[in-house]
């Protein structure tokens, strides 16, 4: 008989039966979706390889996807849970690891994930993210990416759209300036609601993001944050109707734009001159 971590990993009981023994019924309030079918957990822990160094994952629940990233072989898993039915179910899991799966008790945003594994080694973040949460978990972790390899992430399908939309698209806004200013996105595949416990009311999502070496063009990310708001809280104007919100008169003198764009036909780079520009006059203005 083998005594592989995968092998014990495998004998555990079945998740379903887990979540019966510790009665881990799925919160609403917690945002908690669980996702049971073996197949798409392996898929999205192949997506996320190589799992060297730390993968830290969100919201564990049963423990479905810890498993997977577990079975697909990563070095260490950290995963912060709120709910303390599921630290208590994952019990058993964290023995079977033998020590490669560490359960840190907690909000996921209020955790620096900066802290969390060793030091000049690989650290990326692969979750079933909470529905409820998962846009301010991501934009909290565009802070981080000096700290962060990768993340494979799952979000509801509309929100994966908002982050990997290209420019002209009913999707382009601030989110996807945001992701793709910093990273190097992609759609990597859908997952129907009937694939989770219970089940949700919509398509789901995993997006997998990047950290480039550097942001796409030269911004101030406050900067940008206050352009981005600014120009797609009145998509529907343009260019210099909406930039008065900024309050700051001549930000597009010099740029090449006329002022006659509306805001989803702007590239990136045109958001980030918009942004320099305003970081400039903010400069001059407190001197």
């Amino acid at each position: 008989m083998s005594d592989r971590p995968s092998d014990k990993i495998d004998a555990l009981p079945p998740l379903r039966d887990v979540i019966k023994s510790y009665g881990l019924d799925a919160k609403k309030s917690l945002g908690q979706n669980f996702l049971f079918d073996l197949n798409l957990t392996g898929r999205i822990a192949r997506a996320a390889m190589p799992l060297d160094g730390t993968v830290i994952e969100i919201g564990p629940g049963p423990g479905g996807l810890t498993r997977a990233l577990l079975m697909a072989g990563a070095e260490k898993v950290i995963a912060i849970e709120k709910d303390r039915r599921a630290i208590e179910a994952l019990g058993s899991l964290v023995i079977a690891a033998e020590g490669r799966l560490e359960i840190i008790e907690g909000d996921a945003l209020e955790v620096d994930i900066k802290t969390l594994g060793e030091a000049g080694k690989r650290r990326q973040i692969v979750a079933n993210l909470p529905y409820n949460i998962a846009t301010g978990l991501l934009l909290n972790w565009l802070d981080d990416l000096d700290h962060l390899d990768a993340m494979t992430l799952m979000f509801q399908r509309e929100v994966g759209q908002r982050i990997t939309a290209e420019v002209g698209g009913a999707a382009y806004g601030r989110l996807a300036v945001m992701a793709q200013w910093l990273c190097q996105v992609r759609s990597v595949f859908d997952i129907p609601p009937q694939a989770f416990v219970p089940p949700p009311k919509v398509t789901s999502s995993v997006v997998q993001l990047i950290p480039r070496e550097q942001p796409l063009a030269n911004a101030d990310k406050t900067c940008l944050e206050d352009v981005t708001r600014a120009l797609f809280g009145q998509r529907r104007k343009m260019l210099r109707s909406s930039i008065k919100t900024l309050k700051i008169e001549g930000l597009l003198d010099g740029l090449a734009l006329s002022g006659d764009e509306r805001p989803e036909r702007l590239h990136i780079e045109d958001f980030c001159a918009i942004a320099e520009a305003l970081r400039q006059s903010r400069l001059s203005n407190c001197k």
